[in-house]
C-alpha cells in the first residue's frame, strides 16, 4: 500500500499529457485530461527504495528488463516528463546515487571501447553509409540522413575557410568521415585520434582504399597524449561530453596547445543552456563517465585556455531529427539485433535513442558548435557568416 501511494504521487506530477497507468495490482489510474496517449504498465512493484536511489536508473532498468510495459511513443512520454516542472527528473531527492566516475586515460580507453567498440556491424545497421554517429544538419526538409550528414561535415569544415595544403586535426575522429572529406575535397593534410580500436582499424582501411596515405593518418591515442606540431584547425564532433567535468579545463587547454596562434577550431557537441548535468541511467548503462557540460562552463573554458569566441550555433532540432531516423532505422533492424544482442540489450538501446530525442525536443539539452580562434576572435575569418553558405 505505501508503494502505490508512492507511486500515485510521483505519477500523478510527471507528465502534461493525459496519461494511463496500470498497476501491478490490477487497478487502472488515468492522469491528467482528456483520453491516454500513453499507458505504462507496471508488471510488478519497483521497490521506492531503488526509485529514492535514482529514479533513472530504476525505471530505466524496469524497462530494460521488462517489468515496465509502455504503448505508445516512448519519446512522446519522456519529452512530457521534461516538460512538466514537477516531473521526477527534476527531484534532487530522486537523484542521491549516481555511478562513479574517473576520467584517467585508463578509464576514458575503458569508456570509450565499451560504447563504441560494441561493433562496427552494429552501427552499420542504423547509422548511414558515412558512418556518422552524432548529429547531422538537415539543410532541406527532404535530406537523406546520409546527405545530411555530409552537410554537417562540410558545414563543419566550411566554418574554419581552409586553405589547401594545411593541416588539421580531429580530436575523436569516429569513422573518419570528416577527415577524409577534409582531404579528398578541401585538401589538407589530416590527422585524427581515437581511442576505439573498431573505429581506428575503420578509419585505417578508408585511408589505404582512398589513396590517402600521404595526407592523412589516424591514432589510437588519448587526446592528451599526441606529440605533433600545431595545427592550422582543429575539429572535435561529440568529444566533450566524454571527459568529465573535471577535466574540461584540459581539453580546452589541449585544443589551445595544438592550434597554431591565429588558428581557428570548430568544436560540437552536447550541452545545456541550463547548466551542466549528468544522468545515472545514460552513465550506468550506456556512456559510462559521461557529463553534459553547461554552455557557460564551455565559454569559460575556451576563454580561460586564452582562446576567443567567434561565432556559436545551435542544432538542437536537428538532433532530435537525427536520433528519430536512427531510431527508425534501429527498429527496422530490431529483430536482427535481438537475435544478436539480447532482448535487454534492444529494448536498452531503443529506450536510449527515444529519450535523447524527447531530451532534445523538450529542450533539455542542446547541440552547439563553438567556432573559436587562438588570438583575436575570427582575426582570419571573413566578418560575416556568408562564406559558410555559399555555393
Amino acid at each position: 500500500m505505501i508503494d502505490k501511494v508512492f507511486y500515485k504521487t510521483l505519477l500523478s506530477k510527471s507528465f502534461n499529457i493525459p496519461v494511463k497507468i496500470n498497476f501491478w495490482d490490477g487497478e487502472t489510474k488515468v492522469y491528467g485530461q482528456g483520453k491516454p496517449e500513453i499507458t505504462i504498465t507496471f508488471k510488478e512493484a519497483i521497490p521506492v527504495k531503488n526509485v529514492m536511489q535514482n529514479a533513472s536508473i530504476a525505471l530505466g532498468e524496469a524497462y530494460m528488463d521488462g517489468r515496465i510495459e509502455i504503448e505508445g511513443s516512448i519519446q512522446k512520454l519522456i519529452e512530457a516528463a521534461y516538460e512538466s516542472a514537477n516531473s521526477f527528473f527534476y527531484d534532487s531527492k530522486l537523484k542521491k546515487f549516481m555511478p562513479k566516475q574517473s576520467h584517467s586515460e585508463r578509464h576514458s580507453k575503458y569508456d570509450v571501447q565499451k560504447h563504441y567498440d560494441l561493433g562496427n556491424d552494429f552501427y552499420k545497421l542504423w547509422l548511414d553509409s558515412t558512418m556518422t554517429y552524432s548529429c547531422a544538419y538537415f539543410d532541406q526538409p527532404t535530406d537523406t540522413l546520409e546527405q545530411a550528414q555530409l552537410n554537417k561535415v562540410h558545414h563543419i569544415i566550411k566554418k574554419l575557410h581552409p586553405e589547401p595544403g594545411k593541416r588539421l586535426l580531429d580530436i575523436g575522429c569516429g569513422w573518419g568521415t570528416l577527415m577524409l572529406v577534409a582531404a579528398k575535397e578541401y585538401q589538407l593534410d589530416v590527422s585524427g585520434i581515437t581511442l576505439s580500436e573498431e573505429q581506428y582499424k575503420f578509419v585505417q582501411e578508408k585511408i589505404k582504399a582512398a589513396g590517402l596515405e600521404d595526407h592523412a593518418r589516424v591514432y589510437l591515442e588519448d587526446y592528451r597524449d599526441l606529440k605533433a606540431e600545431p595545427f592550422d584547425y582543429i575539429t572535435s564532433v561529440g568529444m566533450f561530453e566524454h571527459v568529465g567535468k573535471e577535466n574540461l579545463g584540459t581539453y580546452f587547454k589541449t585544443i589551445a596547445k595544438y592550434l597554431r596562434n591565429d588558428g581557428c577550431a570548430l568544436i560540437h557537441g552536447i550541452t545545456r543552456q541550463q547548466g551542466g548535468a549528468y544522468n545515472g541511467w545514460i552513465n550506468q548503462y550506456i556512456f559510462p563517465g559521461g557529463y553534459i557540460p553547461g554552455l557557460n562552463e564551455n565559454l569559460q573554458q575556451i576563454i580561460e585556455a586564452g582562446m576567443q569566441v567567434f561565432d556559436l550555433e545551435t542544432l538542437r532540432r536537428h538532433y532530435q531529427h537525427t536520433l528519430e531516423i536512427w531510431d527508425s532505422n534501429f527498429n527496422q533492424h530490431r529483430q536482427k539485433i535481438q537475435a544478436k544482442m539480447g532482448e535487454k540489450f534492444t529494448r536498452m538501446w531503443d529506450l536510449y535513442l527515444q529519450a535523447c530525442a524527447a531530451s532534445f525536443q523538450s529542450g533539455n539539452i542542446d547541440c552547439i558548435q563553438f567556432l573559436i580562434s587562438k588570438g583575436p576572435s575570427g582575426k582570419n575569418l571573413p566578418t560575416t557568416r556568408d562564406y559558410i553558405y555559399a555555393k
